[in-house]
């Protein structure tokens, strides 16, 4: 990790040091109908295994993955290992209930005491309040709500840092906005083919709010080429999306550049974002990361891609609907 895209950066005012590239463990929850793909107990521990003996000292998971299997199998792995890696730091995200819909403080505080018991953990770095477009800002940040219970767990000692992961740009910069999250998650929104996230990354920038950017891939077309791949953001991508993607991968076969080197170095050399993560359920995928993430590049390839321009629109606006 010699490359100056991947020295460590703030975690913004937490005092935490964190990695610019970020283990996303969501695959490894077993989700082959969100990924496309299985991944076995046995390949998550050993890729978590080649993870803790990388370069990355970042890894992000969600209560919800796998309905709890990412984190599970993560907690094995902590325990093979004696405790997590010294300096590492990890974060998980407090859910609501899926059977439900319940995203009450009362669903948190049983989120985040299933999440303590699968990674078998005492103590959680860090904890984001997931998905809230699932629920009302009033709710969370309202007394008794999802905030008020993390916040108690932090007064406890149970919580050292609170953030925001979601999807809506709006909703997110109006949570950054109070002030209460020392970092914002975003997905699928800041990629190559799709900046919707942008106002996002300056709110949260001038407000000194790190800025943590997954799925810099669009959830694969990026890193497997849009013939292998005509996905975007978990769903099948608009015809519009496709060509711009064929166009960028022809322009970086042109500049002898992995599409996938470009698609995560986008991301790695934004000033704006503390941290980019790569969801990751192979062992050498790791390597693979960091080679991609240390690829030089020209200058005049990213000149070359913006000549095609990108989407802005929110790319989930359909997929619930």
């Amino acid at each position: 990790m010699t490359n100056a895209l991947l020295s460590k950066r703030p975690l913004g005012s937490t005092g935490l040091l964190i990695s610019p590239l970020c283990f996303g463990a969501a695959p490894l929850g077993d989700m082959p109908e969100t990924f496309q793909y299985s991944t076995s107990e046995e390949q998550a521990l050993v890729t978590l295994r080649t993870a803790f003996e990388s370069p990355i000292n970042f890894l992000d998971t969600a209560a919800a993955y796998g309905e709890g299997e990412s984190e599970r199998r993560i907690g094995k792995a902590i325990h093979a290992n004696g405790g997590l890696p010294a300096g590492y730091v990890l974060a998980t995200k407090a859910d609501r209930d899926f059977k439900t819909g319940d995203f009450s403080g009362e669903q948190i505080k049983r989120s985040i005491e299933g999440s303590l018991e699968r990674l078998g953990l005492d103590r959680l770095q860090y904890v984001y309040i997931h998905d809230p477009e699932y629920t009302t800002f009033e709710n969370v940040m309202g007394s008794g709500g999802p905030l008020e219970v993390l916040q108690k767990f932090q007064e406890q000692g149970v919580i050292d840092h609170i953030g925001v992961s979601g999807g809506p740009i709006d909703m997110l910069i109006r949570y950054v906005e109070t002030g209460a999250f020392s970092s914002v998650e975003t997905h699928n929104r800041y990629t190559l083919l799709n900046r919707a996230a942008e106002p996002l990354l300056d709110v949260a920038n001038r407000m000194g709010v790190a800025v943590i950017n997954a799925a810099p891939y669009g959830s694969g077309i990026l890193a497997k080429g849009p013939e292998a791949y005509a996905r975007y953001a978990y769903s099948e991508a608009p015809p519009l999306l496709l060509e711009r993607a064929r166009m960028f991968a022809k322009v970086c076969l042109e500049y002898d550049v992995p599409l996938a080197a470009a698609a995560l170095q986008f991301s790695l050399r934004d000033p704006r974002i503390a941290s980019t993560v790569v969801g990751m359920s192979k062992p050498e995928r790791i390597a693979q990361t960091l080679e991609l993430a240390n690829y030089p590049i020209a200058s005049e390839l990213w000149t070359a891609l913006d000549a095609f321009g990108y989407d802005t629109k929110d790319p989930e606006e359909n997929r619930f609907a």
